[in-house]
């Protein structure tokens, strides 16, 4: 199954970067609210270049003067499994992203369960929306953001990433 991870990245501005395995690489959002747990909540996801399938495991910090610096955690990471269809087929993710909305099950160790991504049809075509499906892993009274700072690889915070 293909992978997803969420990296909380303390660069000029905190944000997580929220990544999918699609095609042999990681295709990327930074969310600067990171994601939520909670259906009513829609987050800005600003699509940026892709990355390569092994940045997914870094945790540590990226030096002044290069692209990104700053401190950089394993928030979240897992598998994830696409849930697009059109017409009662599936949609590859590839597919699902090229036509502007991906759907996916998450399997993480702090987010589970159904999500999307939508493109907006305003502003810039890079701006995207992050919103949580309506299921049974759906619940508005849990903000992983907050109640979960911690790397899922070292346990850190972001303020312990030296």
């Amino acid at each position: 199954m293909p992978r997803f991870v969420i990296q909380k990245h303390a660069a000029r501005r905190l944000h997580y970067d929220f990544r999918l395995e699609v095609a042999g690489v990681l295709k990327s959002w930074a969310v600067p609210k990171g994601p939520s747990t909670d259906p009513r909540d829609k987050r800005l996801a600003v699509e940026v270049e892709d990355h390569a399938l092994s940045w997914g495991d870094f945790e540590g910090v990226l030096p002044e003067g290069t692209y990104g610096a700053g401190r950089v955690l394993v928030w979240d990471r897992g598998d994830y499994r696409t849930l697009s269809e059109r017409d009662g087929a599936p949609v590859s993710m590839e597919r699902a992203l090229e036509q502007g909305r991906a759907a996916f099950w998450l399997e993480g160790r702090k987010l589970r369960g159904g999500f999307a991504l939508v493109r907006m049809h305003r502003g810039p075509e890079r701006n995207w929306l992050l919103v949580k499906l309506d299921d049974e892993e759906a619940d508005p009274e849990y903000d992983p953001v907050r109640e979960r700072p911690e790397s899922v690889l070292s346990g850190r915070t972001i303020e312990e990433i030296t």
